[in-house]
């Protein structure tokens, strides 16, 4: 897809990949971009900056969402690329709160899902749409730190699978970013498993996703050794699984018994 002229949304767009990736589609000449997310006044500046509508919008409510896209519409007409980017980072494995599993799943997955029951059918109707969502490496692999996270981003990567399969041949393409350690507010500071091979800036993310829409490629790597990653783990999962025990202990210590 060429984004010349097209009407795109990002959400999570006050900073990071989303506000990067926000910029990138008005450098690549889109006729309207809405950056969304719930941050107001970081919102607020990035849309002054580069001439955005601001829709501040909580994408774990399918009503913020159905209500950003009518916004959108209202403003610029069809929405053509539609970029569910919204995502946050919490600690804790399998005893971390029942708030925090459910806030993950909200905006891990459902925020996709609200996003497509809402835009689909007009696409369909069109015959043309491009739906985005960012997951992780996590999502092809695992997340050391947070189960939630990890367990979340894999349920986004099944999801645009799901939409690929399901509406690719009818005019909607579905992309899926699964980057490792880009440089955003999430990042930590502190090593990671995620930055074991180097961290990216958000404007060198936001350059690959432009180019993997221009090429319509479904998997976003930010860091092509995950396709190494992701071959080790399906040739031999207990071997994987191991491998991943040793780098788990080597970056995080041994769990507590």
């Amino acid at each position: 897809m060429n984004l010349q002229g097209k009407v795109c949304v990002v959400t999570g767009a006050a900073s990071g990949i989303g506000e990067a990736v926000a910029r990138a589609f008005v450098a690549a000449g889109a006729a309207g971009v809405v950056v969304a997310d719930t941050n107001r006044e970081q919102l607020a500046r990035v849309a002054a900056e580069i001439g955005a509508l601001a829709v501040p919008t909580d994408v774990s409510k399918e009503a913020d969402i159905v209500a950003l896209i009518a916004a959108a519409e209202t403003r610029f007409g069809p929405i053509d690329v539609f970029y569910s980017n919204a995502g946050i980072s919490r600690a804790g494995m399998e005893d971390a709160p029942d708030a925090d599993w459910d806030l993950n799943w909200r905006i891990h997955v459902m925020s996709h899902v609200f996003a497509a029951r809402a835009l689909v059918p007009g696409m369909l109707a069109r015959g043309a749409g491009y739906l985005i969502n960012t997951a992780s490496a996590a999502g092809l692999l695992a997340s050391m730190n947070s189960m939630a996270y990890g367990v979340t981003k894999s349920a986004a990567v099944a999801l645009a699978e799901h939409l690929a399969i399901q509406y690719g041949d009818k005019g909607i393409r579905v992309s899926v970013l699964c980057p490792q350690a880009v440089q955003t507010g999430m990042t930590s500071g502190r090593p990671g498993a995620a930055s074991v091979d180097g961290t990216m800036t958000a404007p060198e993310v936001a350059k690959i996703v432009v180019e993997a829409i221009e090429a319509e490629r479904f998997l976003i790597l930010s860091h092509e050794t995950v396709h190494d990653y992701e071959a080790r783990k399906v040739s031999n999962r207990d071997r994987w699984l191991t491998g991943m025990r040793r780098l788990r202990n080597k970056i995080y210590g041994t769990p507590a018994a």
